[in-house]
């Protein structure tokens, strides 16, 4: 079993000095908001570079307490691809879930016997992480994390949100230090580079990956490991837009869920390659991107790639959903895909599709409730996005799985009632939207929306609770 540790940032340091070691742990400081805890690494005195890793646990052993594979790198992971074929290398693909996180692929040196085999998870103790380079044209190629690679990073302007975060690299060049030496504070561990001549300064700066970090050869690559995403900024891996999820079909092509466009202080997406229907920059609704490794090797330095679905307003070239976040891929290779939208966002009223600067607004609201999309790649209907299930009010609909006949969906219900807790009385108020009619016409439209959630009572007043459901055909 696999296991991702994703927000870790929250609760402690995520920077790192150019050895790869922590920072003190109260540079995120212990703080309640809203009935979540941040900052409880510092309470524990928990050292940053400890989390942030894919975690194999053999659920059969009793001693089993855990692995961190440290070659699969140091991000905020929420999902893994695993990719093992007898007589190929073992390939491990996983997303960053961040604004401007980047795509990675672990490719082990040794080769699959038995892809059934337990013991293939010694493949993961040596092989190389290679972040997606995705180009405009469709096509791609998978850059090696290791001290070697060029720096060349992305210029801003060609960033949504103009901004890409950079190691900052050792503070004096050639200056080493003794095991109880404490090492000079490097401010924040990154560069925030916001114009085009910042980026060129840089590269004259720093020529390779390896004069970013400090130590011996296996010191300066596992400091890149545990730094992969500003090390990925580095050496120029796409910027994308929050990869969440990332399912290998049976055909071997790898599908990946990006959930929102938007920038913020974390970065932004590649604007030439994440767009809106109409070209819209710094898009939020997300999209269903399809990679195809070149000559079907899973250790393929390049690939294509293509965006077999969009986000937003069917009337505005979307397909009606918004935020992809997990996707679940049957026997035939068909798409089950569910959804994120925050709650904060989720049936919020769109009075304005317009801001105060003329901009189009965030029509979120739209959307309603999170939902469930099935989406076909092969036939008549290949292509085209079909709504299966609405999910129950303030939750995230996640997790779905099929049982092996694939007569049976499970899938997890995330905090249902998340803002407003429990419904009391059938509480509901009535919101205006200005919505797109089929033939791209505005219209007003009131809906009458439930505060809070009784599920999955469905009895007055009941409170709602978090849960795993199945479904399945009733005929």
């Amino acid at each position: 079993m696999l296991s991702a540790e994703e927000n870790f940032q929250s609760q402690v340091p995520e920077p790192v000095y150019a050895d790869g070691t922590s920072f003190e742990p109260d540079k995120v400081g212990f703080t309640i908001a809203e009935g979540d805890l941040y900052g409880q690494g510092n309470v524990f005195g928990l050292a940053g570079n400890k989390y942030g890793w894919i975690v194999e646990v053999d659920p059969a052993n009793p001693n089993d307490y855990g692995t961190k594979h440290s070659w699969l790198g140091r991000y905020r992971h929420e999902a893994v691809g695993v990719r093992a074929e007898s007589g190929k290398p073992l390939a491990f693909y996983s997303g960053c879930d961040r604004r401007g996180g980047h795509v990675y692929k672990f490719v082990s040196k040794d080769k699959v016997s038995d892809p059934k085999d337990k013991a293939n998870s010694q493949l993961l103790s040596e092989g190389m992480l290679y972040a997606a380079k995705f180009d405009a044209n469709g096509t791609g190629k998978w850059i090696p994390l290791n001290a070697d690679t060029a720096v060349n990073p992305d210029i801003p302007s060609n960033i949504a949100g103009n901004l890409i975060n950079l190691p900052l690299g050792p503070q004096s060049s050639g200056e080493k230090r003794t095991l109880f030496e404490v090492p000079q504070p490097i401010q924040g561990n990154y560069l925030v580079a916001s114009k085009d001549e910042e980026v060129t300064k840089y590269k004259q700066k720093f020529q390779k990956l390896g004069d970013l970090y400090t130590g011996n050869d296996e010191e300066k690559q596992g400091a890149i490991l545990i730094d992969a995403h500003y090390a990925a900024n580095a050496v120029g891996a796409t910027c994308t837009a929050r990869p969440e999820d990332t399912e290998i079909a049976p055909n071997g092509d790898l599908y990946i869920c990006f959930t929102s466009g938007t920038p913020s202080k974390d970065g932004g997406a590649d604007s030439r390659v994440f767009q809106g229907p109409k070209g819209e920059i710094g898009y939020e609704y997300g999209w269903v991107m399809r990679l195809t490794e070149d000559g079907n090797d899973p250790a393929a330095k390049t690939f294509k790639w293509e965006m077999i679905g969009t986000g937003g307003e069917p009337a505005s070239g979307g397909m009606g959903f918004a935020n992809p976040d997990n996707l679940l891929i049957d026997k035939g290779g068909n798409l089950w895909m569910v959804t994120d939208t925050s709650t904060s966002k989720l049936n919020s009223a769109v009075t304005n599709r317009t801001d105060d600067k003329g901009k189009a607004a965030n029509i979120s609201g739209l959307f309603g409730n999170n939902t469930i999309w099935y989406i076909p790649t092969s036939g008549e209907n290949a292509g085209k996005a079909f709504l299966f299930g609405i999910g129950p009010m303030e939750c995230e609909t996640t997790g779905p799985c099929f049982t092996p006949d694939e007569q049976t969906m499970f899938l997890a219900i995330q905090h249902p009632g998340e803002a407003n807790g429990t419904r009391l009385n059938q509480a509901s108020e009535n919101r205006d939207y200005l919505v797109y009619s089929t033939t791209g016409e505005e219209f007003a439209q009131s809906r009458k929306v439930p505060i809070g959630s009784n599920w999955p009572d469905n009895s007055l007043d009941a409170p709602p609770k978090p849960a795993v459901i199945y479904v399945t055909k009733t005929l």
